[in-house]
């Protein structure tokens, strides 16, 4: 059984047992998280929300909260003596997905 769930702006495919890297939530790692922006549960039993699902819900456990690779800016402008260097860490929160509730 799966399931596409909204978090962060994203729509990101889910199963049971599975960790994910998601933009970080407001929650302390080892406490459990609930995702009710369920759009689809696919399996035996396929269930397509409009645009979420009623009733359904993705339970998972917050391993632990983290940054990302750093990703650097460079912007650049031949001839002009135009150079700006600008790095980036985006937070994340991992998590693991215990249950799969439809």
């Amino acid at each position: 059984m799966y399931a596409i769930i909204e978090t962060g702006g994203k729509q990101l495919k889910v199963e049971e047992g599975q960790t994910l890297f998601i933009e970080k939530l407001p929650v302390e790692p080892g406490e459990t998280v609930t995702f009710d922006q369920v759009l689809f549960v696919g399996g035996d039993e396929v269930k397509v929300g409009q645009p979420t699902v009623e009733g359904a819900t993705v339970t998972a456990k917050v391993a632990e909260h983290g940054k990302g690779e750093k990703i650097v800016v460079f912007k650049f402008k031949k001839r002009k003596n135009y150079r700006r260097k600008q790095g980036h860490r985006q937070p994340y929160t991992k998590v693991t997905v215990e249950k799969i509730n439809a």
